[in-house]
């Protein structure tokens, strides 16, 4: 097999200055920043505009690579195709207090709407006192009362007549009336005298004046008769004045609102309610009537209210809803309550909105990460989807903790777009185990990480200059966006492609311009960037310089000249949080007559991970197919990485691996000056390598 030697130019590729036809980004307008993600762009806008059930979208790509900005960019310019979507508001039940009604609105007519039904209460709080505070009604009444009251004096002056007729006195005690004989001058005659009469004459007067008790307490008993038709009158003329008070303004709003079916049945029954408790709107003092009861509800117009639950007043397109806390109760809404008297009590005014209901009708943003992590979330949000419709319910009814009556809301029809955003591994891993998963989300939009770098420089740094404007940082010059491409290039580890990691770009520009601002510059230089790369290398190397330390002072054994037999320099990558380096790693190996079985001790110590166990068995099979293809192979070897007290993973040390076994078989030295890396398949012929800056730099 030939070797060709690589020249440095095929290992860094920079970035020609002279193709940046600018001095700095100020020159340059902006760019889209989904540079890169046609694919996902695509997917995005067909999910985004698909009207039917279950197209609703989820975004794959890992933390950081802008697929938030990107997807709220291109969602909100849809929302602003589209008109603003109905308002909802809840209102009293008055049949059912328990089950709140739920009334859609044109847009912006819900806030008008509550301020119609607050200003309604407010004038029949004045007009209704002054229509009982009138003259005529005070007459009516008092005729009423005084119709009422001559009546029962008529018939007891008739009855107090018709026993004087027969010498017998009508007199009113503290617990009635009683009866008593008298004689012709119509004094009471004492018991004394009454026992003088006799017999007949004492059982005649017994017996007239029992007849006028059995009369007496007839006409008592259609005293509280009378007083209830009197009552009745009351009240149909207290329902005759409320109406003449209530009928103009509510008509007026009926006549307002004649094309909306829904809010006509509403008022129609606030209509009928407030004439039923028209004695609410008076003053306590005024409620002095017998027939009056006094209300025990704090505030009896609360009934009346309007809970706007949506209000698009403001909006002139669908809304975009990213909810950051997906938790129960601020995906469905949730249902307060207050203590009264030791006890939790609730009305409809009390029923707060979730993103459903804010994004009803528009396009509701949620973390995948974020809505997984919250309990029942996930299961209440398909059950909505599925349903079409949001019910409130509180998290301790739906699961059967309390027994106590709450409120039941009218369900809101629900019509939205809902996109996700998450890593790919959530959205396999939901694919696999999440049954409904693919009738709800059919719609996959899969993020790159890196573009093309071949004519993408000049867009490049547009997305540069607009990320830099976006954050109010300083201009680029034509050098630092040069060697923000080359350190592009390097992070994608593939000098044919550049990072399109947002997240990354925007730090390196953040702390770039930090520097640029210690140096005194006015825009970023390329000694600028340079300072921030190597400033942010500094704050996390320090692992990597104890381990070289290590090498240096000959506490970890690694040879650099010399020839050993089974003994070869392999080289691995150490992943520690944002920053990852190159570690040489002193690889050896043992043969002995056996049956043929290589031994991996990293995997018998279970140090090693599974791709490294199956980089052995295929250097296994390699020698076996290599050197025992008609006699039995009668060699056993040992694998080992030497020093090694960590996990061992990955199948790159496998060619490394196989050189130190064929060295000890054949008792040939090895370089120690080299270090090798690069997997091998089972026919011998080496793979390509993964890491390879940071290897290369480990290996120096």
């Amino acid at each position: 097999m030939k070797n060709t030697l690589l020249e440095p130019a095929q290992l860094y590729k920079p970035c020609n200055i002279e193709q940046l036809k600018f001095n700095s980004t100020e020159e340059l307008e902006d760019i889209d920043i989904s540079i890169g993600q046609q694919r996902a762009v695509e997917a995005v806008k067909f999910g985004i505009r698909m009207a039917k059930n279950g197209y609703n979208i989820f975004a794959m790509a890992p933390s950081g690579t802008g697929k938030l900005t990107i997807i709220r960019q291109l969602v909100e310019h849809e929302a602003s195709r589209k008109n603003s979507p109905p308002d909802w508001c809840y209102v009293n039940n008055f049949s059912q207090p328990a089950k709140p009604t739920a009334i859609k609105l044109m847009p912006g007519q819900g806030k008008i709407f509550q301020q119609d039904m607050a200003q309604l209460i407010e004038e029949l709080s004045i007009a209704i006192p002054a229509a009982f505070d009138g003259d005529e009604y005070r007459s009516r009444t008092g005729e009423l009362e005084s119709e009422s009251r001559q009546r029962e004096i008529n018939e007891l002056s008739q009855l107090r007549e018709e026993a004087a007729n027969a010498h017998i006195i009508l007199t009113e005690t503290t617990t009635g009336y009683a009866f008593s004989p008298a004689n012709e001058n119509n004094e009471i005659i004492t018991p004394e005298q009454f026992n003088k009469f006799d017999k007949d004459t004492q059982h005649e007067i017994q017996k007239t004046i029992f007849n006028l008790q059995e009369r007496l307490a007839k006409l008592l008993k259609n005293f509280p008769v009378w007083r209830k038709e009197t009552k009745r009158k009351l009240q149909a003329l207290n329902r005759e004045i409320a109406e003449l008070a209530v009928n103009h303004s509510v008509d007026e709003l009926i006549e307002k609102y004649t094309k909306q079916a829904a809010v006509l049945r509403y008022l129609n029954e606030v209509q009928k309610d407030i004439i039923e408790h028209v004695l609410d709107f008076l003053p306590r003092s005024e409620k002095a009537f017998p027939f009056m009861e006094p209300t025990q509800e704090s505030n009896p117009f609360k009934r009346y209210y309007v809970n706007l639950m949506v209000d698009f007043s403001n909006k002139k397109s669908a809304p975009v809803i990213y909810e950051d806390h997906p938790n129960y109760s601020n995906l469905i809404g949730r249902i307060d309550h207050q203590a009264y008297m030791g006890s939790l009590v609730t009305d409809f005014t009390m029923i707060k909105p979730g993103a459903l209901h804010k994004a009803n009708g528009g396009y509701l943003i949620i973390d995948v990460r974020k809505l997984l992590m919250q309990p029942y979330a996930w299961d209440t949000l398909k059950r909505t989807l599925q349903s079409g419709e949001i019910r409130i319910e509180s998290l301790e009814r739906a699961l059967s903790l309390i027994s106590a009556s709450s409120l039941e809301p009218e369900p809101i029809p629900l019509d939205l777009k809902l996109i996700l955003i998450g890593e790919p591994l959530i959205y396999y891993l939901l694919c696999e185990y999440e049954p409904e998963f693919h009738d709800l989300f059919k719609i996959a939009a899969d993020f790159d990480d890196s573009i093309t770098r071949e004519n993408s420089d000049h867009n490049y740094a547009r997305l540069l200059a607009t990320i830099a404007r976006r954050e109010k940082l300083r201009p680029l010059s034509s050098n630092a966006v040069a060697r923000i491409i080359e350190h592009s290039s390097r992070l994608s580890g593939d000098t044919e492609k550049l990072l399109t990691h947002l997240r990354s770009i925007q730090d390196l520009l953040t702390e770039a311009d930090y520097w640029a601002e210690e140096n005194g510059h006015q825009h970023i230089v390329s000694s600028d960037v340079q300072q921030a790369i190597d400033h942010k290398t500094h704050r996390l190397d320090k692992l990597r310089e104890k381990l070289y330390e290590h090498i240096h002072r000959g506490t970890v054994l690694i040879d650099t000249e010399g020839k050993v037999i089974a003994q070869v320099n392999g080289l691995s990558v150490l992943q520690l949080g944002e920053f990852s380096f190159g570690q040489p790693s002193r690889i050896t190996a043992t043969t002995r007559l056996g049956s043929g079985k290589v031994v991996d001790i990293e995997r018998e110590t279970e140090l090693g991970g599974a791709i490294h166990s199956k980089g052995v068995l295929i250097l296994s099979s390699f020698i076996a197919a290599r050197y025992s293809r008609k006699k039995p192979f009668s060699i056993s070897a040992s694998l080992v990485f030497e020093q090694s007290y960590g996990h061992v993973e990955g199948d790159s040390a496998s060619l490394a691996e196989l050189c130190a076994i064929l060295s000890s078989v054949a008792q040939l030295s090895l370089r120690q000056d080299l270090a090798i890396t690069g997997s091998i398949n089972q026919l011998g012929k080496v793979q390509p390598i993964g890491g390879v800056n940071e290897k290369i730099e480990g290996f120096f």
